[in-house]
């Protein structure tokens, strides 16, 4: 099936987009009300929908992913990125102790969408960037790559400021 329907669409992944929403964010009225978000932005775009481009269940994916990132972008302060930094062996410990916050909040916003998306999955959200990968349809060593450096343009936008 190559054109689908918006009722279709939903009847097809909402179990899997509430199921997705609901191990990321706390309380159900809000994993609801995002969902409710990511298909009225499915329903929007539809028309612009190409199957030449993206599987339909990645094209909701996509949505998905970035309306529960950019619920965590408004609802969470950005201070809470620095507990989660700090776990990671591979961040330099310098980097968040002799940083503040709102500057390291800063160099984040700074780096391009996808690494930024790399960042926050990974450290706020705890995922293995195996598992980033799957989610974004990159390969381990692509995901890995694009980590260590957006860790190295965090470093440097911190320690140029």
């Amino acid at each position: 099936m190559t054109s689908y329907s918006a009722e279709q669409i939903y009847e097809l992944y909402q179990p899997k987009v509430i199921s997705y929403i609901r191990a990321r964010v706390h309380g159900q009225a809000n994993a609801e009300d995002l969902c409710s978000d990511v298909f009225e932005k499915v329903f929007r775009k539809l028309p612009d929908y190409d199957p030449s481009k993206a599987a339909i269940g990645t094209w909701v994916f996509t949505i998905t992913r970035n309306t529960v990132i950019d619920y965590f972008r408004r609802s969470r302060p950005a201070e809470e990125l620095d507990e989660n930094l700090s776990d990671d062996s591979e961040v330099d410990e310098n980097l968040l102790s002799n940083e503040s916050l709102s500057e390291l909040a800063s160099a984040l916003r700074s780096l391009p969408q996808q690494l930024m998306d790399i960042i926050v999955l990974r450290y706020y959200d705890g995922k293995p960037l195996t598992e980033i990968a799957e989610m974004m349809g990159l390969s381990y060593g692509a995901v890995k790559l694009r980590h260590q450096n957006a860790l190295m343009l965090l470093r440097e936008k911190l320690h140029d400021d």
